[in-house]
C-alpha cells in the first residue's frame, strides 16, 4: 500500500524525553501535515507575554520580564533553562496552549555545527487510507516533477527563502521557512511563514523550543563534506533570528498528530523574530526582500504555476542546500469537511516542509500562496494548505502585536 509521510525532518536523539512526551512527537521527525489560524477574535497574543528580546549597550541580548515570570510560572528558571533545562520533556513542562509560547535566546546554541547535524530524517508513514479524499475536488495524482538544485548565491535567487532550526524530545530538527511582508511594518518585517507542525507538536504535545531562523543558509551552496569546516558567517551569513513569538491554528492545536491527515489543510504557522546579536536593522532590512501573502488567491486548478523552495534533508538529499519543484497545481481533499488543498509534482523530501510556495498575483507579482505540508513516502508529490480566513486571521494577529516594533 502507498503511504502519505508527513514532511518535517528529525535529529540525532541528543534530547531524550521522558516516557508521556516522546511518542507526541515523533511527528518532530517528519516534514508533517498541519495548523490552521487563529482569528483575530481568537487572538491569544493579544493579552500573552511579549517574547521579544532587546540588545543592552553591551551587545548581549536581554531576557524580557515577561519571558522569566511565564517560565516562572511553570517552575522553570531562566538559568537552568539556558543551561539545559530545556531538555525536560516531562508533560508538565511541555508548554503547550497559544498564550504559553515562550523561546528566550540561548546564544551561540546554533553553532555552524548544530545547524549541520540537524537534518537526519527520522521517516514516518501515513497509510493512503488515511487520507480518505472527495474525489469531486480531488485531481489525478501528478506526476513526479524532479527537483532543481537552486544555484549559488542563493540570496540572489530566492533572498526570503532559509531554514528552520528547532529542539524537540527526539533532538534538532529541521524545516523550511519564508520571510514574509508585515502591514504594520512596511519595509521593516521581522515576519516568518512556516508550517504549523514545525513550531507545535499538535495534539499530543505543545511548542518546539528553541526556533530560530536561517535566511540563505549554505548561501554559497557548498557541499556537505566543506560545510564540516565551514564558518558562521558561509553557514548564515544573514544572521541567526530567533523567533520570539509564534501561532499556528487552534486545529492544528487539538487535532495534530504524528500519523493521518488530521490537521493538513491547516498547515501554517507565523513567526515574529529577532536577531540573535540584537542588530538594530528587521530582518527584511537584512535580507532585503519580504514576500506579500495572497489569501485570495484562486482554487489550484486556476493557478498557471505554482513553485515550492525549500531545503530537503531525506535520502537523496543532505538537508544542506536549496533546492525548487515548479508545477502546475492540482487540487487534494483530505476529509470532506475540510478546506481542499494545493498539490503539486515534486521529489523534496523531508526538511522541505514548511517552505514557501510561490505563485504571480493578479498585480504580476510573486505572492506566498502555501507552504510545503505533505507528500508520499515516495516523494512524488507534495500538497500544502490554500490559505483563506483562519490563515490571514494569525497573520493579521502577529502583524498587530508587533505594531510599530
Amino acid at each position: 500500500m502507498r503511504s502519505i509521510r508527513p514532511l518535517r525532518s528529525g535529529g540525532r536523539g541528543r534530547a531524550r524525553g521522558r516516557a508521556g512526551a516522546a511518542s507526541a512527537v515523533a511527528l518532530c521527525a517528519a516534514l508533517a501535515l498541519t495548523a490552521t489560524a487563529c482569528g483575530p477574535e481568537e487572538d491569544s497574543a493579544g493579552g500573552g507575554p511579549s517574547a521579544s528580546a532587546s540588545a543592552e549597550s553591551d551587545g548581549k541580548v536581554r531576557v524580557p520580564d515577561s519571558i522569566k515570570d511565564r517560565l516562572k510560572e511553570y517552575g522553570l528558571d531562566l538559568d537552568q533553562w539556558r543551561d539545559g533545562a530545556w531538555k525536560d520533556w516531562s508533560r508538565e513542562d511541555w508548554l503547550r496552549e497559544a498564550e504559553d509560547f515562550v523561546n528566550p535566546v540561548i546564544e551561540d546554541l546554533w553553532d555552524p555545527d548544530r545547524m549541520r547535524e540537524a537534518d537526519d530524517p527520522t521517516e514516518r508513514e501515513v497509510d493512503e487510507e488515511d487520507i480518505s479524499g472527495d474525489q469531486g475536488v480531488t485531481d489525478p495524482t501528478p506526476r513526479p516533477v524532479d527537483a532543481t538544485a537552486v544555484g549559488a548565491a542563493y540570496h540572489d535567487r530566492a533572498p526570503e527563502a532559509g531554514k528552520l532550526l528547532f529542539d524537540g524530545p527526539k533532538g534538532s530538527m529541521v524545516c523550511s521557512a519564508t520571510v514574509i511582508a508585515d502591514p504594520a511594518n512596511p519595509g521593516r518585517s521581522n515576519l516568518v511563514w512556516t508550517a504549523g507542525h514545525c513550531v507545535h507538536a499538535g495534539k499530543e504535545g505543545g511548542w518546539y523550543r528553541n526556533i530560530v531562523f536561517v535566511p540563505s543558509y549554505n548561501d554559497g551552496a557548498l557541499p556537505a563534506e566543506r560545510l564540516q569546516n565551514a564558518t558562521q558567517e558561509q553557514v548564515a551569513p544573514y544572521g541567526v533570528w530567533w523567533s520570539d513569538w509564534a501561532q499556528t491554528s487552534d486545529q492544528w492545536i487539538e487535532q495534530g498528530g504524528q500519523t493521518g491527515g488530521d490537521g493538513a489543510p491547516y498547515d501554517f504557522a507565523v513567526l515574529h523574530v529577532t536577531q540573535q546579536d540584537g542588530q538594530g536593522k528587521s530582518l527584511e532590512e537584512t535580507v532585503g526582500s519580504a514576500l506579500p501573502v495572497n489569501f485570495d488567491a484562486p482554487a489550484a486548478d486556476r493557478i498557471g504555476s505554482l513553485t515550492a523552495t525549500g531545503y530537503p534533508a531525506a535520502p537523496p538529499f543532505e538537508g544542506q542546500k536549496m533546492f525548487q519543484c515548479a508545477d502546475r497545481p492540482g487540487r487534494l481533499s483530505v476529509t470532506e469537511d475540510d478546506p481542499t488543498m494545493h498539490r503539486i509534482g515534486c521529489t523534496m523530501t523531508g526538511g522541505s516542509s514548511g517552505g514557501g510556495w510561490v505563485a504571480e498575483g493578479a498585480d504580476g507579482k510573486p505572492a506566498l500562496v502555501s507552504n510545503t505540508s505533505i507528500g508520499p513516502v515516495n516523494a512524488g508529490w507534495l500538497a500544502g494548505p490554500r490559505l483563506g480566513k483562519e490563515a490571514e486571521g494569525i497573520y493579521t494577529a502577529v502583524s498587530e502585536k508587533f505594531a510599530g516594533r
